[in-house]
């Protein structure tokens, strides 16, 4: 008998199951899920002990669980070697007997314009160096020292407070490198008085270098100091007869203005912190 003709043209049915057709994949035969433990809510009072440590500035978390580990750290008085382990923000958190702060520490460099005065606010409405880093942290950040309302350059923020004392403790000799602008040429021997010290009516004052800036004219001077003394540089200058025109902090503890334009702000590197730590 011949084959009928009635399905020539015609789409294989659904059922089809011959040929090289496959069938599609059906979902509900797939292979069902492992279930999973049902989650403890969290907590939002508590965080991990790794995760404190590293925001209070100390190291990464995974360096925290190692000084975890090693029982470096005691929470309300006991030492915790449990990983994994929570504190409140209210807990007594100590790394090496030292009572750390949940606030995460951050260093701002700012490279100071001229006409603003470092201060947190001024009741004259004089403009200050907090408009400059108004949107570099939601974190209450103070200046590491200060610079006179005409003096540019380097300038430090942290919410850091053993650094800051560090900074501007004289016995770490910190060391502040200026670029200083005079209204007449330095003599080569007023040159020299600086270099051997000078007395200054609050009291003697020495300088660990001083020198004239490489092709440029005698009035622009070099001069590196740890003393932080109000003024301090404007006074060597003006006790010898000279003015002060333009007085410009290139560095700072280390810290120095490259890539940094004025008026503008950075956050400091990781490398650049523990420099500033390690300061003796």
């Amino acid at each position: 008998m011949a084959k009928s003709d009635n399905n020539k043209g015609r789409r294989p049915s659904k059922n089809f199951k011959g040929g090289d057709r496959k069938k599609p994949f059906d979902k509900k035969f797939s292979s069902k899920p492992r279930q999973s433990a049902p989650r403890k809510p969290s907590n939002p009072d508590e965080i991990r002990l790794n995760r404190y440590i590293a925001n209070a500035g100390i190291c990464s978390r995974r360096e925290a669980d190692t000084y975890i580990a090693a029982g470096n750290v005691t929470v309300n008085g006991k030492t915790v070697t449990e990983m994994g382990f929570k504190v409140k923000r209210s807990d007594d958190v100590r790394f090496d007997g030292k009572r750390l702060s949940l606030e995460k520490k951050e260093y701002i460099l700012l490279n100071k314009p001229k006409n603003f005065i470092t201060t947190t606010s001024d009741e004259k409405g004089r403009r200050t160096v907090m408009e400059l880093i108004s949107s570099a942290s939601n974190n209450r950040l103070l200046p590491v020292g200060r610079l006179d309302r005409n003096t540019t350059g380097l300038l430090l923020f942290t919410n850091d407070g053993d650094l800051t004392k560090k900074l501007t403790h004289p016995k770490h000799n910190v060391r502040k490198i200026y670029h200083v602008h005079l209204d007449n040429n330095l003599s080569l021997a007023d040159l020299h008085k600086i270099e051997a010290g000078l007395e200054l009516e609050d009291g003697p004052i020495t300088v660990d270098s001083v020198s004239y800036i490489q092709g440029a004219p005698k009035r622009e001077v070099g001069i590196e100091i740890h003393s932080g003394r109000n003024r301090i540089v404007r006074r060597i200058f003006e006790h010898l007869g000279y003015n002060v025109t333009k007085l410009d902090r290139v560095i700072f503890a280390g810290l120095t203005k490259k890539d940094l334009p004025r008026g503008h702000w950075r956050h400091l590197t990781e490398q650049e912190v523990i420099n500033l730590r390690n300061i003796k």
